[in-house]
């Protein structure tokens, strides 16, 4: 694999983001709308304070027996969460990922979100280079 910076491997630009007073609901129903594994956590300026993720909920919520209708993200969410800038390397993301036991990495430029890599996109780029190199053998042959 090559260590291409991580710009390149976001496949959204634009992370599931809610402030810190929605609630776990909320939060659930838009990670369920939009088809992600996580909801970034902000405050109106845009600054990452929080990640919440379907670990949470399984752990602060559903362990805990608390109402998701009731409960904010901000008592939910897991805080200051390891982030990398977007000029990062991949190797370097998949080695934070692995180090902290995570799936999703948020990506902070100037203080602000500019976006989140998981680990399903590296997925999807070691799909695209052996769909590459098959068809590199099969014109060989």
């Amino acid at each position: 694999m090559q260590n291409r910076p991580l710009s390149d491997l976001v496949h959204r630009r634009d992370p599931v983001t809610l402030p810190p007073e929605a609630t776990v609901r909320d939060a659930c129903d838009r990670m369920r709308a939009e088809r992600v594994g996580c909801v970034l956590v902000t405050d109106a300026a845009g600054r990452l304070l929080g990640i919440f993720t379907g670990r949470d909920v399984v752990c602060r919520i559903a362990a805990e027996c608390r109402d998701p209708v009731a409960t904010p993200l901000a008592e939910a969410m897991t805080p200051d969460p390891v982030t990398l800038p977007p000029g990062a390397g991949a190797l370097e993301a998949l080695r934070a990922m692995h180090d902290g036991g995570f799936r999703h990495l948020p990506l902070v430029q100037d203080g602000r979100v500019a976006g989140v890599v998981s680990r399903g996109d590296f997925r999807a780029m070691e799909h695209a280079r052996l769909d590459e190199e098959t068809g590199l053998w099969e014109r060989l042959w």
